[in-house]
């Protein structure tokens, strides 16, 4: 019999969705009580393509003043954070509009966190629940981290290089505004890398317990989805249909919608990729791409009959693998074997030399690893350090 988990489920972003729709960025702030705007932005290309120009114009039809905090970068910091949250204060700020890549949102959402608990922001990405947050809207130029849709956020301490991140209810846009056009620019290694990305915020939460019919057509559809269209995407940078088809499935990936009937922790490729991007700065996909298909093979390896039966389900739904019912691991590895070809083909790296994390560091990320998560990555799998050596050195190289 199954067993369904109980759970909560909070929607609550508005989404609009299509070409030109950064035109109603105004109307959106002013219908959520927006009165003056930080607009928090990356590296400048927002300039570049013009995006700029078409969001400043919305905000002034409205008359709407703003605040530009732009230059956040990739695996973005606490401590940038800090110094947006000093100029949002200064400047009497009352509304975030994060624009760009899931590090600029991700970003906002730390300044909003502060705007709204007295300055405080690394507690709530430790583990202390925030009493709100200030409103925010964004409009995403790459689909990867569904941030625009999800109660969730990452930012890295940079003393340490400590990566964490949380979900918190309270950290859901008000307003995501869609426009798959956006995403044209994005190159080949970036599309690649944000369809893994995706494909690992419904990974995580297939690989969960509890179990929910429903949850797993929700999940293996969205998970087909990426497996068509992101290596088009690739391909064809100027596809609209494959732009789209990831952009929907990135923000509903991360919005929760995939894990109803189940509780408990994720599968646990997060954990294990943060001591990589965290410390190496290497982009967050790309480590989740060498990291999860290791993942997988230990649950394969180590798992229950249950738990293999589930690998097996994955790799059947997901990659179209023949199911031999009297050799559930066999048909699991095939699902393995399809699902790196799948990451090859997106240009993602499979071992941790690849990605540009040098052998001699084995040990130390073995360590973090374990030390930033108190001694186990708790996941579908509890992972101790033999589990998490053996998955760690099955990818050097």
């Amino acid at each position: 019999m199954k067993k369904f988990a109980s759970y909560g489920f909070h929607m609550y972003t508005e989404i609009l969705f299509g070409k030109g729709s950064e035109a109603k960025t105004g109307k959106l702030i002013r219908k959520y009580g927006g009165g003056k705007v930080l607009l928090v932005y990356g590296g400048g290309s927002i300039k570049k393509s013009g995006l700029y120009d078409r969001v400043v114009k919305a905000l002034n039809a409205e008359k709407i003043p703003f605040v530009e905090f732009g230059g956040v970068k990739p695996n973005p910091s606490l401590a940038y954070a800090k110094k947006g949250l000093e100029l949002a204060q200064k400047e009497g700020v009352d509304f975030l509009l994060g624009v760009g890549g899931g590090s600029a949102i991700d970003t906002a959402k730390g300044i909003a966190l502060g705007l709204a608990n007295n300055g405080e922001i690394w507690k709530f990405y430790t583990g202390t629940k925030p009493g709100g947050m200030a409103p925010l809207g964004t409009i995403h130029t790459l689909s990867a981290t569904g941030t625009e849709n999800s109660r969730s956020s990452v930012l890295v301490e940079d003393g340490k290089k400590e990566k964490n991140g949380f979900l918190w209810d309270c950290a859901r846009p008000v307003f995501a505004i869609m426009n798959p056009c956006l995403t044209f620019t994005v190159n080949a290694w970036q599309t690649g890398a944000g369809s893994v990305d995706i494909f690992a915020h419904t990974f995580m939460r297939y690989f969960m317990k509890g179990a929910c019919a429903l949850a797993d057509e929700l999940g293996e559809g969205v998970l087909r989805a990426v497996v068509k269209y992101g290596p088009v995407a690739v391909r064809e940078p100027d596809n609209y249909e494959a732009r789209a088809e990831l952009m929907i499935a990135g923000s509903f990936a991360h919005n929760d919608v995939t894990g109803i009937g189940r509780a408990g922790p994720m599968a646990g490729e997060h954990p294990l990729e943060a001591q990589l991007s965290g410390y190496y700065d290497t982009t967050h996909g790309a480590g989740l791409a060498v990291v999860m298909p290791a993942l997988l093979q230990y649950f394969v390896n180590h798992g229950s009959a249950e738990q293999i039966a589930r690998a097996a389900q994955f790799a059947i739904k997901v990659f179209g693998v023949t199911a031999d019912l009297a050799d559930p691991p066999g048909t699991a590895n095939e699902g393995i074997r399809r699902f790196k070809a799948w990451l090859r083909e997106l240009g993602m790296p499979l071992t941790l030399k690849a990605l540009g994390v040098p052998k001699k560091d084995l040990a130390a990320v073995i360590k973090r690893c374990l030390d930033n998560n108190g001694g186990k990555v708790a996941g579908y799998m509890d992972l101790d350090k033999k589990a998490v050596t053996e998955i760690f050195t099955s990818i050097v190289e």
